[in-house]
């Protein structure tokens, strides 16, 4: 973890020389940037025609490395389009969403995601697979809760689409060309049950049993998951992302919360 933080840290020196290399090379003028991610650097950019863009520019990581391919794969099919990428500098020019509100604040953030997954279950291949992503958890997990379902799990999967680990209230924002948009994704390829995990936890849609519970019923009983499967994902991948997290708690919650659900 120290050399990691070590790099980040190196990297994060050079984004200024970064963000000038795309700013010429894709002819952008440079504005504010957004809050910064852990491992990311964003911020608005105007295209030479004046089009609203996002640059955003993210030091390599596992989970991230396959972002632009999702998007390309997806085309602006309920996510971001991709305008443009430089993978040697891993620079992605992206679609700016307007007003860029988070879901968390919809009316029925669930239902716009109900309605959104099946968009995104576009074809898996090409992407690094669940069952390779789940020996990378493992290499690092103590848990035999987890280790438990990732055993009974990853090898007994159904039909493998593209899905992304890391859909939130906080990943999908309103915008002009369809009212919502998914941005930030970290895809894989595997069984749709696995989907619901991150919403499952997504603390940003409400954080207590009652509302851990009701999105687990309502995503698998409206898209026809199965709920066990669905359950146990959401249990061996939170568990497996805690570990160094600001989330360790709410997590650990949650986790606690569907094992207590016979």
């Amino acid at each position: 973890m120290g050399d990691e933080l070590a790099q980040i840290a190196e990297w994060r020196a050079s984004v200024d020389e970064l963000v000038t290399d795309c700013c010429e090379r894709w002819e952008l003028r440079a504005g504010e940037p957004y809050v910064p991610g852990a491992c990311g650097h964003v911020l608005r950019v105007e295209c030479a025609d004046g089009t609203p863009a996002v640059l955003k520019l993210f030091w390599p990581h596992r989970e991230a490395e396959q972002e632009a391919d999702a998007l390309e794969r997806w085309d602006g099919e309920g996510a971001v389009r991709l305008l443009a990428r430089d993978d040697e500098r891993n620079a992605l020019l992206l679609e700016r969403c307007e007003p860029g509100t988070f879901l968390s604040g919809a009316a029925d953030p669930v239902g716009v995601l109900v309605e959104l997954l099946p968009r995104l279950w576009q074809s898996g291949e090409g992407f690094r697979s669940l069952e390779a992503e789940t020996e990378a958890w493992v290499a690092d997990l103590h848990d035999d809760v987890a280790l438990g379902f990732i055993r009974e799990l990853a090898p007994t999967q159904g039909g493998q689409v593209l899905v992304n680990q890391d859909l939130h209230g906080e990943n999908v924002l309103a915008a002009e060309r369809e009212p919502w948009l998914v941005i930030d994704p970290k895809p894989l390829a595997g069984e749709r049950e696995f989907s619901a995990a991150s919403i499952v936890r997504s603390s940003e849609l409400g954080h207590s049993k009652r509302d851990v519970l009701y999105r687990l019923d309502r995503l698998c009983s409206e898209l026809g998951l199965d709920r066990e499967r669905a359950k146990g994902w959401t249990i061996a991948q939170t568990i497996a992302w805690s570990g160094g997290s600001d989330y360790v708690e709410s997590h650990m919650q949650t986790v606690q919360w569907l094992l207590e659900d016979a």
